[in-house]
């Protein structure tokens, strides 16, 4: 199975009413917006989506919205993972039903299994699920970490396309690059390494960021793939303080302020995450304007 997601695919938040209730419509037009604006993908219901808070009859509603709004022009992801193999089964099962192109499974958190049990995790749900996977590795929030040489086992399965690298050590990335075939994707799950990650063999990036800049990150990816690494390497540079800002506070905090500075009604965070605090407000205020995001009303 090959498929191909692109370069920049955006975790694209979940957008709440004054209610908390999940706003549809608003999630419609910003999945426009974002494929209008650098996004080849949009992984819906990821953690920058609040997938942990939540229902999964929200989640299937979210992934029928953001195909609509896509209409074919953007690949979409849903982030079906679980850390109980027979729920992620079925809701892969169930999203593939909805036409969805992928799906993002997280590695199983709070119960930390081995190794081999994260394998026969992500085997069982290749076998059950005829949707192309990407694996998603971020110990960080799951408190177990899938090791190279398991990924590289993962990769020869028909249906394992790609890994959403999030560990934040280029070490790793390079060692799951050496032994994985070249048409196995890795994504850097960091903004901020995007451009390291390409430079070990990486494909593109899983980002946050592209809500505000996904011209600028594809521009940045095709000025590297060009050849022109000093042109890429400086529109790094002229991004990271917006990368590195973006994650002041726990995802998808700041981003969720970034975008109700811009005039998205994307609400506040269900408990247990909370809006971002008001101290920090000024420092995501400054970075839009220093990036120049806050000229115009961005959704117009």
């Amino acid at each position: 199975m090959t498929i191909d997601f692109g370069r920049v695919i955006t975790a694209m938040v979940t957008p709440f009413d004054k209610d908390g209730n999940v706003h549809y419509a608003e999630a419609e037009k910003l999945a426009a917006y974002l494929v209008a604006n650098g996004s080849d993908g949009i992984v819906v219901c990821g953690t920058t989506g609040e997938s942990p808070t939540l229902s999964w009859d929200e989640e299937y509603q979210l992934f029928q919205v953001v195909q609509k709004a896509v209409a074919g022009k953007a690949k979409v992801i849903a982030g079906t993972g679980s850390n109980s193999t027979s729920e992620a089964i079925e809701a892969t099962q169930k999203a593939a039903k909805l036409g969805v192109d992928g799906s993002l499974q997280v590695v199983p958190y709070y119960n930390k299994p081995p190794q081999i049990g994260l394998y026969q995790h992500f085997e069982a749900i290749a076998a059950a699920c005829d949707l192309p996977m990407m694996l998603y590795n971020i110990p960080g929030r799951t408190g177990q970490q899938l090791e190279p040489e398991t990924i590289a086992k993962l990769a020869k399965l028909d249906g394992i396309v790609a890994i959403k690298e999030s560990t934040g050590n280029l070490d790793i990335a390079s060692q799951i690059r050496s032994l994985t075939p070249p048409d196995f994707a890795i994504y850097s799950g960091d903004d901020s390494l995007t451009l390291p990650i390409l430079a070990v063999g990486g494909t593109g990036v899983v980002s946050v960021a592209s809500h505000l800049v996904g011209n600028e990150i594809q521009a940045m990816i095709a000025a590297f793939g060009s050849g022109h690494n000093q042109l890429a390497t400086k529109m790094h540079i002229q991004m990271l303080p917006l990368f590195k800002g973006l994650f002041l506070a726990p995802n998808p905090m700041p981003i969720k302020a970034a975008l109700k500075l811009q005039g998205w009604e994307v609400g506040g965070l269900r408990l247990p995450m909370c809006e971002l605090p008001n101290q920090l407000l000024p420092q995501i205020q400054q970075l839009l304007d220093r990036q120049g995001l806050l000229l115009s009303m961005c959704r117009d």
